[in-house]
């Protein structure tokens, strides 16, 4: 077959297809410019989706007709200042984004440059060039692109609806504007505008405000500051507590020297930090940022921009593993606030307020209460009525330690159905999961003890002989080892049995056989996929479970006193071994408009 040389017109398209997927990757490549240009406000409009329009406008640095004449040049660029196209400053570099927009659109710039008395417009009509020409604008540059793929009928077949493509527009500029709070952006699809984030100030707060903005406010209530650095490289952001996750990645965000970028760098890190602190299956709610000198790092290895490759991608791992475990050890026993307001949504709908009948006037009397017609009409007499109450009303007949008042948890007050722990502090009120809570301390215990070199045992006075599946039997016989570093020690008892000589010391007196049963159906369900060091946390995790206080044991204060300090002192007390919170934290200002007390 004859070689020949493709068209110009071809060649674009060819580039046009790998850099213009869909409408939201010309609103990438018009933001990112519009960024690089030094812009503090951005304006995106799309019509039908992106198809029909898509409108940049920005109040950046602007182009001068020279300039304008060049940037819709394939390979042109302002953005190397050599051809080192490993000295990446800016989020745009490859100098193919107009042309190949110009390609299969129609795509009109008007820009005026700073300091210029004029500005000046340029066409490009299907690669069909016209212009430049002096037109009428403000400093900066606008963007307008219409009829995308009206000469590629057959990408049109792969557009998804109207909505979506929109979703995917906003998507796009929400990830841009993480890494850039200190510009305003504003997306308007259709009639309306569908996303407004002002100007943030420089530094933290303004990042989180902004992250707020985007992520929600229980991720703002809830995030932990990030930050770790390493010679060159450096991560900052925010991550948020193990309790506030989700059931896919879609909420976790990496970006590179400024840039958004989708790795599986990041999953991998995320999952090595957060370990045993979350459920399988969920995931974390973060936002990372990595700084490093741009010879480090590959931006050039995707047409779009949205992979990169480290020089040292150990090292970068490492560090988001250390930045993030460091951050998640000094939360403490800390917990979702989202738990508070959960609780409180759950009790608002149940409270029915008291309306008087219409027409009746109240009345008042000294008289004490005629209580024979019912409880109803006693509950709506007035309270001057009443000389003294009919009996003890206090919560506790102990007193309350004024110290204790002023810890994070506070002072134990009460224990509802042997199972939860109220307790008091000024300005709050504190329910604890006695189980959830006993269970994490008991596994931090356990994994304390296994790094210092082992789980101390206690020995049965009779062996237990439990009868398994040959399955399980032999499961358990293979880790037999592993399992005798966590203080159970077990061997083979005849077929389809194990006999269990001794137990962790921590767990007192428990249900062997059930103990047994689970961790059999655990390392059987798990198989050979999971590392040693998460195999073992599993097990702590199941054995901590069994020598955990169960719910439905009855706790004297001291014992309550005792948890509450524990858990204080614990690292991730704020959560039990399955992801779920210890506690709940209601504020007395919250309690108070749930009664209409404020």
């Amino acid at each position: 077959m004859e070689i020949r040389q493709l068209s110009p017109e071809t060649v674009n398209r060819i580039a046009a297809g790998e850099v213009v997927e869909r409408p939201a990757s010309v609103v990438k490549e018009l933001v990112e410019n519009a960024i690089d240009a030094g812009a503090t406000e951005i304006e995106v409009v799309t019509v039908s989706g992106g198809l029909a329009l898509i409108r940049v406008s920005d109040n950046g640095s602007g182009m001068n007709r020279q300039d304008l004449v060049l940037c819709v040049e394939r390979h042109a660029t302002s953005k190397l200042s050599e051809d080192d196209l490993f000295a990446i400053q800016t989020l745009g570099f490859r100098g193919e984004a107009l042309p190949s927009i110009g390609a299969i659109a129609q795509l009109e710039i008007l820009s005026r440059a700073h300091g210029a008395e004029d500005a000046f417009s340029i066409v490009v009509d299907r690669g069909a060039k016209e212009g430049p020409k002096p037109a009428a604008g403000n400093t900066g540059t606008r963007v307008e692109v219409r009829d995308l793929f009206a000469n590629v009928p057959a990408r049109l077949k792969f557009m998804k609806s109207e909505r979506a493509e929109n979703q995917a527009v906003s998507d796009v500029v929400k990830r841009l504007a993480m890494a850039h709070a200190d510009v305003g952006f504003a997306v308007a699809t259709g009639e309306r505008t569908g996303l407004r984030l002002p100007r943030e100030d420089a530094g933290p707060e303004g990042l989180l405000k902004r992250l707020g903005r985007i992520m929600g406010r229980e991720f703002m209530a809830d995030a932990l500051a990030i930050a770790g650095a390493r010679e060159t490289v450096s991560v900052s952001g925010f991550a948020g507590l193990p309790t506030l996750h989700r059931p896919n990645t879609v909420q976790q965000f990496l970006f590179v020297n400024g840039r958004p970028v989708k790795d599986k760098l990041l999953i991998g890190a995320v999952r090595g930090a957060y370990g045993d602190l979350i459920p399988r299956g969920r995931h974390p709610l973060l936002a990372l940022f990595v700084t490093l000198p741009p010879a480090e790092v590959d931006v050039n290895v995707h047409p779009a921009k949205l992979e990169v490759r480290f020089r040292d991608a150990g090292r970068v791992r490492s560090l988001i593993v250390n930045a993030l475990a460091a951050a998640l050890h000094a939360a403490g026993h800390r917990a979702s606030a989202g738990g508070g307001a959960a609780t409180l949504a759950e009790l608002k709908p149940n409270i029915v307020p008291f309306e008087r009948p219409v027409g009746r006037a109240p009345t008042y009397s000294n008289a004490a209460p005629n209580i024979s017609h019912g409880l109803a009409e006693a509950m709506q007499a007035p309270f001057e009525a009443f000389a003294s109450p009919s009996a003890d009303t206090s919560a506790s007949v102990e007193p309350v330690a004024e110290e204790c008042l002023d810890r994070p948890l506070g002072a134990a007050r009460a224990q509802l159905h042997e199972t939860y722990i109220v307790a008091q502090t000024r300005d709050s009120v504190i329910i604890v999961d006695q189980h959830a809570a006993h269970e994490r301390l008991v596994y931090e215990r356990m994994k304390a003890m296994l790094a210092a070199g082992g789980v101390a045992r206690q020995g049965l006075l009779i062996p237990a002989v439990i009868e398994l599946s040959d399955e399980e039997a032999a499961a358990l016989g293979d880790k037999a080892e592993e399992l005798a570093e966590l203080g159970l020690v077990l061997e083979p008892f005849g077929a389809g049995a194990v006999a269990v000589r001794e137990v962790p010391a921590l767990l007192g007196e428990t249900d062997v056989t059930g103990l047994v049963k689970d961790l059999a159906s655990d390392i059987t369900g798990d198989g050979e996929g999971l590392a040693l060091k998460e195999r073992l946390e599993a097990v702590c995790a199941t054995l901590a479970c069994y020598g955990s206080v169960r719910a439905g044991r009855r706790l004297t204060a001291q014992e309550m006193n005792a948890l509450l300090r524990d858990m204080e002192a614990t690292p991730y007390s704020g959560q039990c071994n399955h992801g779920r919170p210890t506690y709940v934290e209601l504020k007395l200002t919250d309690i108070e408009r749930l009664f209409g007390r404020r």
